[in-house]
């Protein structure tokens, strides 16, 4: 969607998080995060690399994803709060694009001093090995979506 679409979007999940302890990250658009009054953000790395220093001091967190050790350096240089790492294993969402693996994640985590969360085909069966590899935890997307009961979902996580 384009940034006014997502602009609507966003003004509607605001409305759901009002009062909520819950902190919301919007993506991509930090304009349209910044035009709203959201302190949170997580962009791809192109898009950190536009904003100016300014631009970031209005966010408390600054997420980025990146998909190698060099892009997590910069991202770390350029004022990330923390990382995103994948695609770790095989997910639909990256049909066809082979997975970056437990390798790529070790080398992140160690290369980087803020917190690195993988993404990309994490499941309850895997998340020890996400884990061994420093990372500070996960983003799931897939499994909830295909899941019929959210919270006993995370609970299989929680039992690993």
């Amino acid at each position: 969607m384009n940034e006014e679409e997502y602009g609507g979007l966003a003004e509607k999940v605001l409305k759901l998080f009002q009062g909520n302890k819950t902190e919301l990250f919007l993506h991509y658009y930090w304009k349209k995060a910044l035009s709203l009054g959201v302190v949170n953000i997580h962009v791809p790395l192109n898009r950190l690399r536009e904003m100016t220093d300014t631009d970031k001091k209005n966010f408390s967190c600054i997420g980025v994803s990146c998909h190698s050790v060099d892009d997590a350096l910069e991202a770390v240089r350029l004022g990330a709060n923390h990382i995103i790492a994948g695609h770790v294993f095989m997910t639909d969402c990256k049909k066809g694009l082979a997975p970056r693996g437990l390798d790529f994640l070790r080398d992140v985590c160690y290369s980087v001093d803020v917190p690195v969360y993988a993404i990309g085909g994490i499941t309850p069966e895997n998340i020890s090995a996400v884990r061994n590899c420093g990372a500070a935890g996960a983003c799931v997307m897939s499994g909830f979506m295909r899941c019929l009961d959210p919270k006993a979902f995370i609970g299989e996580f929680d039992r690993k």
